[in-house]
């Protein structure tokens, strides 16, 4: 263990002075950087935890104990199926409603049942019931809380705010698209508790309050039925899966971050830089049509910080984090931080490099030494999209 930290602390001092060439000369932006990488390898080597959990046993958190079918969801005296959001059993079971029902339009992502793209999205919600996430960050109530009641997600929780568009929202998609249910059966979505105004729950509210929004994630299941019927080559129906799915994926992020903000100030600096950080790597997984099914959508996920962090923590020197989790935390600040320094240039240069299916694989891979390969050495980035560019 100790000669894999070594390793990774070369990796990160090697990368520094590269780093300061390629970004800058200016000597103040050069010594910022410095400090982030020494305390970055500081982190490495004081980190002894494990990886955060984003499964169980191969699925995500309580995938089997979610409902499978609409049969399965609470129905009322009238026939119609009810389903509450802010439990999170009923949430997961959207999730996994909306995976058996797209599957078999799903044969050109690969053979077997697990390599929907939509995988990324429970293993996400998962991530954050264990991570304590999803817990009223206020303090008000129990919800969330294993002393209160587990299975409740906060309405006040940021991130519960962030996932309702990437959960509620498509699901309300799917049904309209007519890939769930019969469209006989009438199925209704509860607002929260509190604060029921913030949150659309019918396909007709949302498509008002957000109409590019529902437009993209209706389109995205439009195609993927169309896609599995037409005579395209199953990378050419991959490719406009993953893009409509990315489009969508990107429409719901921005909106959220929009009706969400206000649910921010409950949580520490640290975990807004953290916040905010996550939010913008959606960036570069989107422009490269990340194939998020469950076992690359796992091995992504798994380094990402297994609590929320509080203002006692100095990401990504936290003592109590693994080496992976602080590695997350360092590159995904690094890359929100250089690219707000360089005026959204980064993202711009990415999403210009990524402009074809040999790039956007060059992408992947790249995406996968930056979250996974801490030897990785960062100053080559924009050398390397640099030219990528050139070539498309």
């Amino acid at each position: 263990m100790q000669e894999v930290n070594v390793r990774r602390v070369t990796g990160y001092k090697n990368s520094l002075p590269a780093l300061s060439r390629h970004l800058c000369s200016a000597p103040s932006l050069s010594m910022r950087i410095q400090r982030t990488g020494l305390v970055a390898a500081l982190a490495l080597l004081a980190s002894v935890a494990q990886a955060a959990v984003v499964t169980e046993n191969g699925y995500p958190i309580m995938w089997d104990k979610a409902p499978a079918e609409l049969k399965d969801m609470p129905t009322a005296e009238d026939g119609a199926v009810t389903i509450n959001p802010w439990e999170y059993l009923q949430r997961m079971g959207m999730y996994r409603l909306m995976i058996n029902h797209t599957n078999q339009y799903m044969g050109c992502m690969g053979p077997g049942p697990n390599n929907s793209p939509l995988w990324g999205l429970p293993l996400q919600l998962g991530w954050k019931l264990k991570s304590g996430r999803l817990v009223d960050p206020t303090g008000a109530t129990t919800c969330g809380q294993e002393s209160g009641d587990p299975m409740c997600i906060s309405p006040k929780s940021w991130w519960a705010c962030v996932n309702y568009y990437l959960s509620v929202i498509p699901f309300l998609a799917a049904v309209q698209a007519g890939l769930i249910g019969d469209g006989v059966i009438k199925i209704t979505v509860q607002g929260p508790p509190e604060a029921a105004e913030d949150y659309c729950t019918t396909f007709t509210d949302c498509s008002a309050k957000y109409p590019d929004l529902m437009s993209k994630w209706e389109t995205f299941f439009t195609t993927v039925k169309a896609a599995s019927e037409s005579e395209a080559t199953d990378s050419e129906k991959m490719n406009q899966i993953l893009g409509a799915m990315w489009a969508a994926q990107q429409a719901s992020l921005q909106q959220a971050t929009t009706s969400c903000a206000e649910r921010q100030k409950s949580y520490s600096k640290p975990e807004i830089s953290f916040a905010v950080s996550w939010v913008g790597s959606a960036d570069y997984v989107s422009a490269a049509y990340f194939l998020s099914n469950l076992e690359k959508s796992t091995r992504f996920m798994a380094p990402l910080p297994g609590r929320v962090l509080t203002d006692a923590d100095k990401p990504p020197n936290v003592p109590d984090l693994s080496a992976e989790e602080n590695h997350t935390l360092y590159i995904f600040s690094w890359m929100n931080s250089i690219n707000r320094l360089l005026g959204n240039t980064l993202v711009n240069m990415w999403n210009k490099a990524m402009c074809s299916d040999a790039a956007r694989e060059k992408g992947r891979a790249l995406l996968d030494d930056l979250v996974l390969n801490p030897k990785f050495a960062v100053s080559g980035l924009l050398s390397i999209l640099t030219g990528m560019a050139t070539n498309c």
